[in-house]
């Protein structure tokens, strides 16, 4: 083997490690806290942005696009996203869906705190907006609103629907919640 091929291999095993203590952190379905309603952020401190930096850290490991407090076990209105890989992860506190369009599109998602489906292949097929707009503040306290269209709006709405109690199999049409909640519980119990 050569040399290269074993750094290759070894950077391979150490994200694997990161993603597995990552998605540990990260709480799975069916816990109850998934369920529940959240809280608004009512301060803008030090311990949000240390909260901030603790999701960008662990959606960025366990390779996920967004994570919401409820995921981690926080009652709390606050989501971190990342849209694309060369900029900054957005935080986002008491977001909101202002405006949605009337368009909507089905495309497969899947969830960190559904890690079963996603480590099976089973990605959850979810009718979702093709453009929002949000508002939320930022971690300053600051109140942005902003469009999202396509692939971001569809980050956006997953993310916001885990403050509300909802998961992706949800939204999934009856034959493919069955078909979700089989795997799940096969792998579950």
């Amino acid at each position: 083997m050569a040399r290269g091929d074993k750094k290759e291999e070894r950077e391979k095993a150490e994200r694997e490690t990161r993603r597995k203590l990552a998605q540990a952190q990260i709480r799975q379905f069916p816990d109850p806290v998934l369920r529940s309603e959240t809280r608004p952020i009512l301060e803008f401190d030090e311990e949000l942005q240390a909260l901030a930096l603790r999701m960008f850290e662990l959606a960025d490991d366990a390779v996920g696009a967004g994570l919401a407090a409820p995921q981690i076990g926080l009652l709390r209105k606050f989501v971190v996203i990342s849209l694309r890989d060369d900029e900054p992860w957005l935080a986002m506190a008491n977001p909101e869906i202002l405006q949605a369009s009337e368009e909507t599109e089905v495309g497969g998602e899947g969830c960190l705190s559904l890690d079963i489906l996603l480590r099976s292949g089973h990605s959850v097929p979810v009718e979702r907006n093709v453009e929002i707009t949000v508002r939320w503040q930022d971690l300053e306290g600051e109140t942005h609103e902003e469009v999202f269209r396509d692939m971001d709006a569809r980050i956006v709405q997953h993310e916001l629907d885990h403050l509300n109690g909802i998961l992706t199999v949800d939204r999934a049409t009856p034959e493919e919640r069955r078909s979700a909640l089989r795997i799940l519980r096969e792998r579950i119990t």
